[in-house]
Formats: C-alpha cells, structure tokens, sequence
C-alpha cells in the first residue's frame, strides 16, 4: 500500500468543476509533478490535498489511515507553498524565519534557522530587511521554511516562479535533500522544475480523459 494516495478526487470551485475522477499513489522519497494550462487545477489540486479547499468525491489516505480520522496529525505532516511568500516586511530576512519556520515546529533551534538560510543563499542578508528584497530573494526566504522545518509532505505550487539558474539548483538540491529522507514532494510546474524520476499527472489529459 502507498504511503500517500488520492482516489477519485472531485473539486468544484465556483460552480463548476475543477477536476473529476483524479488519483495518484505515492511512496516514501518519491515526487510528483502537476502539469496543465492555466485553470486546469493544479492550485486547486495542492489546496485539496493541503485541506485548505474541500473536495466533494473521492477520499485522502496516509498510510493507509483516511486523513479524515485525524486531520491534525496530517496538517502537522505538510509544509504548503503557495503563490504568496506570505512574508512580513517590517521584519528582517532571520526573523521572517524564525516566525513562520517555528509555527510549524516550536522546537527548532537557532542552528536550524541559520543553516536554512545558508541553504538558500540568504545568509549574509539575514539581518536585512524583508522590504528591501528582490522578487527572487523574497521566494528564496519562502524556501528556506522547507529547509529548517521539512515535515514529510512538500506540496509546492510552482515553488521556481521567480528563481534564477542558482536559486533553481538550490530548490533542486532541497528536494533532493528531502526526498532522500523519506519525504514526499508533490509540486506543480511550468517545466522550471524536473527532479529525476518523478512522476507527472497532466492535468489537461485527465480532463480530457473524464470529458463525457
């Protein structure tokens, strides 16, 4: 039995669906790539399964328990990247950090932060501020989260957007890192992202599969 799978996923959004019949399966250390035109539900898809949007069919397991019987336990799992890099601009780079990263776990110590801003090649702008970073900087400190607080579970929607050639082999290098521990990565992409031997759900194919 898979450690993550999805069967017969259904979303509405605004009355009209998003998506139908959609499932996957997914193993320890393995990633799956969502592909699709824009609207096709690759958003969605990341909020469903970070139960941030209800989905109205189909069912979420985790290890073979539903993630309806304890959702707790599966929230503390997950680590959601979204489009926001949801940062605060009166803070500096390390506090934006140490604020965010230590919602998700109390217990991380001050190594943790510093080695995942080195991580992502922020750590000689740990003391500036959030206000005055570039675009690409801004979701280099989104990143670094990932890297301080890995949790098992990355759902990352089009975590590249805005990354130079550097900042991508860093992300690379990240979910490398994570999927050799163990880690799940389910991550949505324009073609900025290819870890090796991942799996890709076309959701442009699924719709047209599921069109009556």
């Amino acid at each position: 039995m898979a450690m993550f799978q999805g069967h017969s996923l259904t979303c509405h959004r605004g009355g009209r669906t998003v998506f139908a019949g959609l499932g996957f399966a997914l193993e320890r250390g393995e990633a799956l790539l969502l592909r699709g035109s824009n609207g096709s539900g690759k958003s969605s898809l990341l909020r469903v399964l970070a139960l941030l949007t209800p989905w109205r069919a189909g069912s979420l397991e985790w290890d073979g328990e539903t993630v309806g019987e304890d959702r707790d336990a599966y929230r503390a799992r997950l680590r959601f990247l979204g489009h926001a890099d949801a940062l605060k601009p009166a803070l500096t780079v390390r506090e934006n950090l140490d604020f965010t990263a230590r919602l998700a776990d109390p217990g991380l110590a001050d190594a943790d932060i510093d080695r995942a801003l080195e991580a992502v090649g922020l750590d000689e702008l740990a003391g500036l501020s959030a206000r005055l970073l570039s675009a690409g900087q801004r979701r280099r400190l989104a990143l670094a989260r990932l890297a301080a607080s890995p949790g098992e579970l990355w759902l990352l929607d089009e975590p590249g957007t805005g990354l130079d050639t550097a900042s991508l082999d860093r992300l690379h290098g990240l979910i490398a890192d994570h999927r050799g521990r163990g880690g799940i990565v389910i991550a949505s992409t324009h073609g900025d992202l290819d870890p090796p031997e991942a799996r890709l759900l076309d959701l442009d194919a699924q719709a047209r599969e599921n069109r009556p």
